[in-house]
C-alpha cells in the first residue's frame, strides 16, 4: 500500500478585493508599495452568507466533477479550517452530506493554518498505508478575512479567502508521500492570534492583540499578526526543515525538481529561496490572483503548477508549509 495525491482542485469566491480598492482606502499605500510588498494583486473575499463549509463543498465538487471521481468512493474526509462555520458539528461533517459521500465514511476536522495541508497529507497517507481507508478527500478552506479588522491594512493586504479539495489514493505502488517532517513551537502561538471571539479572551495570550492598543475600533474578531517575528522564524526554521526533509529523503537538493511552499507573501517568499539557493525556475510562486488563502495556498499552488506545465508526471516535489501555531511541517511528494 502507498499513498499518492491523485488530483487537486480549488474555488475561490466571487467577491474580489483589488490593490486599487486597498489603495483608495488607505491612500498612504500606493497600488505599486502593496504589490510589490506582498506580490498580491488580488484577493477573494467570501461574501457575508458564505462560510467555510460552502468554499469546501464548491471545491470538492469542482475535483469531483473535472476529475470524474465518484463521491461514493470517498471513505474518509479530513477537513482543515481555522474558521469552522460553528464550534460544533464539525465542517468535515457538513461537507461529507452535501457531497453525497456515503455514511460509511470517516469525517473529522483539523485546526491549523498554514501548515494544515501538509499535516492532512501525512494523516491521509496513515489512514491509507495502515489500511484503514483508500480514497481520502482532504479539504482546506479558511474564510480569514472575517476576523480581520478593516481598519487593519497590515493584513488586508495579504489574505485572501478560499478552499482547496485534494483527492489521496492508494495505487497499490510505493508511496509517493516521503519524508514527513513536522516541527511545533507553541510559545510562538501568541505572534498570530485571533483575540476575540472565541471562549476565552486573547489579552493574557497576545496584550499587543488589544484594539485600544492597536488604534482600531473593535469589530468582533480583529486578527493581530506579528509580522516581523513571522518572518524571523520563518527565515530560522524552513531552511533547517528543508534539511531535514532531504535528510529523511535520502536526496540532495538538485533533486527536488519544484519546491512549493507555502504561499505567505512574495517578500518572504524570495528571501527563502535566495538563502535556500533555489533557482526561480525551480521555485514556484502563485499568490498575484488569490492572495494567502492560509491551509489552501499549497494545494492551490500545485494545481496552478499542474495547469502551466511545470508540474508533471513523475517530478520530485517539496511541499513545505510554516506559519500560527507556530507549526510547520514538509514533506518529499512524487507527482
Amino acid at each position: 500500500m502507498g499513498a499518492r495525491i491523485a488530483a487537486v482542485d480549488y474555488y475561490l469566491p466571487e467577491t474580489v478585493l483589488t490593490n486599487e480598492d486597498l489603495s483608495a482606502e488607505f491612500p498612504e499605500w500606493s497600488v505599486e508599495k502593496i504589490s510589490g510588498k506582498t506580490g498580491i494583486d488580488r484577493r477573494h473575499i467570501s461574501g457575508p452568507d458564505e462560510f467555510s463549509s460552502d468554499l469546501a463543498i464548491a471545491a470538492g465538487r469542482r475535483l469531483f466533477e473535472r476529475e470524474g471521481i465518484d463521491p461514493q468512493s470517498i471513505d474518509y474526509v479530513i477537513l482543515c479550517t481555522q474558521s469552522p462555520d460553528y464550534y460544533l458539528p464539525s465542517t468535515a461533517c457538513i461537507v461529507q452530506d452535501a457531497l453525497g459521500i456515503p455514511t460509511s465514511a470517516g469525517a473529522t476536522d483539523i485546526t491549523l493554518g498554514c501548515s494544515g495541508y501538509v499535516y492532512a497529507l501525512g494523516l491521509a497517507k496513515g489512514l491509507i498505508e495502515s489500511g484503514q481507508a483508500q480514497n481520502v478527500l482532504v479539504v482546506t478552506a479558511d474564510t480569514y478575512t472575517k476576523f480581520i479588522n478593516p481598519a487593519d491594512k497590515s493584513v488586508r493586504t495579504i489574505f485572501g479567502d478560499g478552499a482547496a479539495a485534494t483527492l489521496v489514493t492508494d495505487d497499490g505502488a510505493d508511496s509517493a508521500i516521503t519524508a514527513m517532517t513536522y516541527g511545533t513551537d507553541g510559545s510562538g502561538g501568541k505572534s498570530l492570534i485571533v483575540p476575540n471571539g472565541g471562549l476565552r479572551s486573547g489579552a493574557g495570550l497576545q496584550p499587543k492583540a488589544d484594539t485600544a492598543t492597536r488604534e482600531l475600533v473593535a469589530s468582533g474578531y480583529d486578527l493581530y499578526m506579528d509580522g516581523p517575528d513571522i518572518f524571523n522564524f520563518t527565515l530560522r526554521v524552513v531552511p533547517e526543515t528543508v534539511e531535514q526533509i532531504l535528510a529523511k529523503a535520502q536526496l540532495e537538493r538538485d533533486d527536488i525538481d519544484l519546491f512549493v511552499f507555502h504561499q505567505a507573501n512574495a517578500f518572504m517568499l524570495e528571501h527563502l529561496r535566495k538563502k535556500l539557493g533555489v533557482p526561480t525556475d525551480r521555485f514556484f510562486v502563485s499568490l498575484a490572483e488569490s492572495g494567502n488563502t492560509v491551509s489552501s495556498t499549497i494545494p492551490i499552488a500545485l494545481a496552478d503548477a499542474e495547469r502551466q506545465g511545470k508540474l508533471v508526471t513523475g517530478m520530485r516535489v517539496m511541499l513545505l508549509g510554516f506559519g500560527v501555531g507556530l507549526s510547520w511541517g514538509g514533506l518529499v511528494a512524487t507527482w
